[in-house]
C-alpha cells in the first residue's frame, strides 16, 4: 500500500493515478475530502482520506485510518508564495512554513514513531529551491532548505534502521501551482505532472535495488 499526500492536484494525484493502474492499493490524502474523491474517479483500489498535515492530531487522525502498513509514503503537500520579503505578509509567511515545513515534521515525527523497524520508504518531494537560493523566493527557500534539513537529520536517526528517507528535488512542473504562488513566468518548458510522475516512479524502482537518498527529476 502507498500513501500519498498533496494528491488532490498536481504531482500527487498524477503518482496516485499511476499507481493505482499498476492495481497498487493507493491512499491518497488532501485538505478537500470532495477534490479527493475526484481525483479517485471511483477507483475501488484508491482511499480518500482527507487531512490537514499542519495539524497534529490530523496527521494521527489520518494515520489511524491507513488500513495497512504503507510500503512506502510519497510526501508531495506543501504550498509556495514568492515576490519580494517587503510584500509578504506575515499570515503568508506562517501559512508557508506551516504547510511546508510543520506538516512535514510532523507527519515524518509520526512515520517514524509507528514504523522505523519496518522496511517503509519516506520519499519526501522538495523542490530544486532547497539546493541553491533564488530572487523573490526567499521564504520558500527558507522553508525547503529547513526541509532539507530535517530530513538529512533524520537520516542520520534511522542510520541503522530498515525505513529509509529518499529526498526528491523536482525542475520546474507545469501545474496549478504556479497561478496561486504570486510569481509570473513562462511554464511552457516545465515537465507536466504527469511526466514528472511517471519518472519519479520509474526512479524509485531503483531503490528497491539498494538505496538511493536523492533522487533529481528534470527535462532532458
Amino acid at each position: 500500500m502507498i500513501l500519498i499526500t498533496g494528491a488532490s492536484s498536481g504531482l500527487g494525484a498524477a503518482l496516485a493515478a499511476l499507481y493505482a493502474q499498476d492495481g497498487q492499493t493507493v491512499v491518497i490524502t488532501g485538505r478537500d475530502q470532495t477534490r479527493l474523491q475526484q481525483i479517485s474517479n471511483g477507483a475501488t483500489n484508491i482511499q480518500a482520506i482527507a487531512a490537514d498535515l499542519s495539524s497534529e492530531t490530523s496527521v494521527i487522525s489520518l494515520l489511524n485510518k491507513v488500513p495497512q502498513q504503507p510500503s512506502s509514503v510519497i510526501h508531495c503537500a506543501g504550498s509556495g508564495y514568492f515576490g519580494p520579503i517587503e510584500n509578504q505578509t506575515a499570515d503568508e509567511i506562517t501559512k508557508l512554513l506551516n504547510n511546508n515545513v510543520t506538516s512535514t515534521i510532523l507527519l515524518v515525527r509520526e512515520l517514524v514513531k509507528r514504523y522505523r523497524d519496518q522496511e517503509v520508504n519516506l520519499v519526501i518531494v522538495m523542490s530544486t529551491a532547497a539546493l541553491a537560493a533564488k530572487a523573490g523566493e526567499s521564504t520558500y527557500c527558507a522553508a525547503k532548505w529547513a526541509v532539507r534539513g530535517f530530513i538529512e537529520s533524520i537520516r542520520l536517526e534511522l542510520k541503522d534502521a530498515p525505513m529509509k528517507l529518499i529526498a526528491v528535488y523536482p525542475g520546474g512542473m507545469d501545474t496549478g501551482f504556479w497561478p496561486s504562488s504570486g510569481k509570473v513566468l513562462d511554464t511552457s518548458s516545465f515537465m507536466s505532472a504527469d511526466e514528472a510522475a511517471g519518472m519519479l516512479k520509474q526512479a524509485l524502482v531503483a531503490t528497491e535495488h539498494g538505496y538511493i537518498a536523492d533522487i533529481t527529476i528534470q527535462r532532458g
